[in-house]
């Protein structure tokens, strides 16, 4: 029976907040005609299952579609690896291979902007207007509004509406701050959701996004 590991990634330094996500360690007990069906039953913001954990080869899953990439399924596997495995020097996604850093209870992945999914970025007057939102601005299916906590800082406050993958808000986005960090071409400290906190900075043509992750739970899961 596939082992399940539950995870929540880019939480805050108190270990609150963070996205919560699936992995499977050993993919291949999961068929891949099923994958798709398996994260929808799950119902997290997506679900990763790893072909081979020596090189890194994974597949991400959301509730409705799949990804080549995506910030908090890569950041938490590289983390989840090094808990159970081994520490990897690089992740294999379909978009193509993504650097592997470690920090204490952080893990980072260095990856291009264009292999991100899309979304569109709207930056609004205050913090206050970001907190005040109710759903997406223009019914928008991928978009994260935004504003300045403290420019100077690079500290920003974010929400990510993004039904078109499958999911009305996301606790936390690693893809949106890997775009965002780009198109500002700084470092970033972004504050999403609940209680979430991403890291981002620009690397030449990449940019490398991380934090830190906890486990909340094993199990097995029935096929």
């Amino acid at each position: 029976m596939p082992r399940l590991h539950l995870l929540r990634v880019f939480c805050g330094d108190d270990g609150s907040g963070g996205n919560p996500l699936a992995v499977f360690l050993d993919g291949g007990e999961v068929p891949r005609c099923e994958r798709q069906a398996v994260a929808a039953d799950l119902g997290l913001s997506e679900t990763v299952f790893v072909d081979d954990a020596s090189s890194g080869e994974l597949q991400i899953f959301t509730p409705a579609v799949e990804l080549g990439f995506a910030g908090h399924p890569t950041v938490g596997t590289a983390w989840l690896l090094r808990r159970e495995r081994d520490p990897v020097p690089a992740l294999r996604p379909p978009a193509g291979e993504l650097g592997v850093r470690y920090r204490d209870e952080s893990a980072f992945v260095t990856a291009r902007p264009e292999w991100a999914p899309e979304f569109e970025h709207l930056r609004l007057a205050s913090p206050s207007e970001v907190e005040a939102l109710d759903g997406p601005p223009g019914g928008h299916d991928a978009i994260a509004p935004w504003a300045w906590l403290d420019e100077d800082a690079g500290l920003v406050r974010t929400r990510v509406f993004c039904e078109r993958y499958g999911i009305f808000e996301d606790e936390a986005t690693g893809a949106a701050a890997v775009l965002l960090s780009a198109r500002l071409r700084r470092s970033l400290d972004v504050r999403q959701g609940r209680a979430s906190r991403i890291l981002a900075r620009p690397l030449g043509e990449r940019v490398e996004v991380g934090g830190r992750v906890v486990v909340d739970e094993v199990r097995d899961y029935p096929l």
